[in-house]
């Protein structure tokens, strides 16, 4: 199955990169200077396979740290990396942070898993303490108020410098791999602030009514993560409806037909049925226009719903949403039902990491298998399914007006993390995580997305545990165990997390 191509371009995280060192020392250690930048170098390499790195260089006085503070801010960067590359006084560190605001973290890296301990020369030494100003510098942090993370292990290097004395060759050394894995993810995390500082956010319709965990405050949204909320009506929709032409209609039906299985009639539930041609035909019209929507309006994920009075327009047209907002979450427009605006939040966190979001909610509770079923009636993210989502044609939506396409599917089989984003009584946002696995069980043939889930804890304790903590009741649903990653984003959102 192939992937639809995404809408927008994602936008990487801009990453600073600076080394530090002593001034001092370049006069007293020829060559060390030099091999620093080295090091700093190869870190920029490396780190440009997950964002756009802006390597400053040397920082070794209180004079450059003031310089490289105001040229990270020129760079507009989102994170900054400080490598500590031998001792340094905080003094030259500090004022780097206190011109840029962007959040750091100190890199703890040493070259060589082992020094050789006969032949090595202060100078030598001096390139492999990095850890020696850190707790300094960690201090001075802490004193002035600014946070702070440190990464330590080993450089990760693939081969030895020539004026090295040992082998510095650790490239596949635990060490350095975790290190590379925890520098990788607060990349990565580090895109999704930028993503939500640019980003404008949809709202067709109204929320749900009576959906009391889902109402938000647009300003506190907007507050807290910078996303612009774009209130839309559904007459701009139906204008887009009226320009949709014949051949998007047939271009939209070779999107589906590529991407889903169409259904027969359900063998367990009567209103869910093979879809009418008029019933697909109409998918696509819609869909058609909702993506018309997204472009004119430049969205970058949608929450909506609408239900119409019986028999009106707009019930007809919110008949053809699932299919249409299923292909525009595929390429990388999430999109959340019901109005639930933090779930979108959630959703497009996850999009942007590149680990799916698919709208969920507890659909029922498996005692045999002791797994959790969540999926929902509508959108669902087919980049992360198990095989071909299948469409169902729905002589109802329960709990809402109107017939229509509905979407069939599952999560693939593996470990899954779900993503809650909730607001406290202090009105704060809130993410909650879970891991666990989706066990590739059984699921109704209802028309609905459902995906079994086993936590860590018996289903029992697990809904305790996170009922508890005052959820949304949606999430969205990702592959792989992403706490640690998902972790460094609410660090770096400044968003309280509590992981289960």
């Amino acid at each position: 199955m192939r992937q639809l191509a995404a809408i927008k371009p994602a936008k990487k995280a801009r990453i600073g990169l600076y080394t530090i060192g002593l001034q001092v020392y370049w006069n007293q250690f020829p060559g060390l200077r030099e091999r620093l930048l080295e090091y700093g170098r190869f870190l920029e390499k490396q780190m440009s396979a997950f964002g756009e790195v802006f390597f400053y260089g040397l920082v070794d006085s209180e004079t450059a740290g003031r310089h490289a503070g105001q040229w990270f801010n020129a760079q507009d960067v989102d994170l900054i990396f400080c490598h500590s590359g031998t001792y340094c006084t905080s003094s030259a560190v500090l004022p780097v942070h206190q011109i840029c605001k962007a959040p750091v973290v100190v890199l703890n890296l040493q070259p060589t898993a082992r020094i050789d301990y006969d032949r090595t020369t202060t100078g030598e030494w001096l390139a492999h303490c990095g850890a020696c100003p850190v707790p300094e510098i960690s201090n001075a942090f802490n004193r002035a108020n600014i946070p702070f993370r440190v990464v330590n292990g080993l450089l990760g290097l693939d081969y030895t410098p020539a004026i090295s004395l040992t082998d510095e060759h650790t490239k596949g050394r635990k060490e350095a791999v975790q290190a590379w894995s925890s520098i990788e993810e607060w990349i990565r995390a580090a895109s999704v602030p930028r993503m939500l500082r640019h980003s404008r956010f949809g709202f067709l319709g109204n929320t749900y009514s009576g959906m009391l965990d889902m109402y938000s405050d647009f300003t506190m949204i907007q507050a807290q993560t910078g996303l612009h909320v774009e209130v839309l009506e559904m007459c701009d929709l139906a204008r887009l409806l009226r320009d949709v032409t014949e051949s998007e209609v047939k271009a939209k039906l070779e999107e589906i037909e590529e991407m889903f299985l169409i259904s027969d009639d359900s063998p367990a539930d009567p209103i869910a049925r093979k879809p009418t041609p008029e019933q697909l035909a109409w998918s696509c019209k819609v869909a058609a226009a909702q993506e018309k929507m997204v472009r004119e309006y430049d969205l970058d994920a949608l929450t909506y719903y609408y239900h119409g009075a019986p028999g009106s327009e707009y019930e007809n047209i919110q008949s053809g949403f699932i299919v249409g907002h299923s292909l525009l979450t595929a390429r990388g427009i999430p999109c959340s039902g019901e109005g639930d605006l933090k779930t979108a939040v959630a959703m497009k966190i996850c999009d942007t990491l590149g680990i799916g979001g698919s709208f969920s909610e507890i659909v029922v509770v498996d005692y045999d298998d002791e797994t959790i079923l969540l999926g929902h009636d509508g959108p669902f993210h087919i980049a992360i399914a198990e095989g071909k989502p299948i469409l169902r044609g729905m002589g109802l939506y329960h709990g809402k007006q109107g017939t229509g396409v509905s979407v069939e599917a599952k999560v693939k089989t593996g470990p899954v993390t779900t993503v809650n984003v909730t607001q406290t009584v202090e009105g704060k946002l809130k993410l909650i995580i879970s891991e666990g696995e989706s066990t590739g069980g059984p699921i109704m043939k209802i028309g609905n997305t459902q995906t079994p889930v086993k936590f860590k804890k018996h289903p029992d304790d697990y809904m305790e545990q996170w009922f508890r903590e005052a959820p949304t009741h949606h999430c969205a649903m990702a592959i792989g165990h992403q706490a640690g990653l998902l972790q460094k984003v609410s660090d770096l959102l400044n968003v309280h997390q509590v992981t289960l």
